[in-house]
């Protein structure tokens, strides 16, 4: 994401010629938005989206039960006991 932030900063400063962008290549002022694309195709070949979302919705199923027992008096599930 910040790629693309990146990307479209040096687009803007290269269009309406403010700094150094102004002066550069396409190439230079493009080439962040390449490297986004390249950055999703790897992280979505590599399975680094799904498992970054699966940690996510484990985080959250675990909080609502700690706040599901925390609201019954229970406490929170000590390891290695049940």
């Amino acid at each position: 994401m910040y790629l693309l932030g990146l990307g479209i900063i040096l687009l803007a400063m290269k269009y309406l010629e403010i700094g150094p962008p102004a002066q550069w290549s396409w190439w230079g002022v493009l080439s962040p938005f390449a490297l986004a694309v390249a950055w999703w195709a790897w992280a979505d070949w590599s399975g680094y989206t799904k498992r970054k979302a699966v940690e996510r919705e484990n985080a959250r199923r675990q909080a609502r039960i700690d706040k599901s027992r925390e609201q019954l008096g229970l406490g929170t599930k000590k390891s290695g006991r049940r």
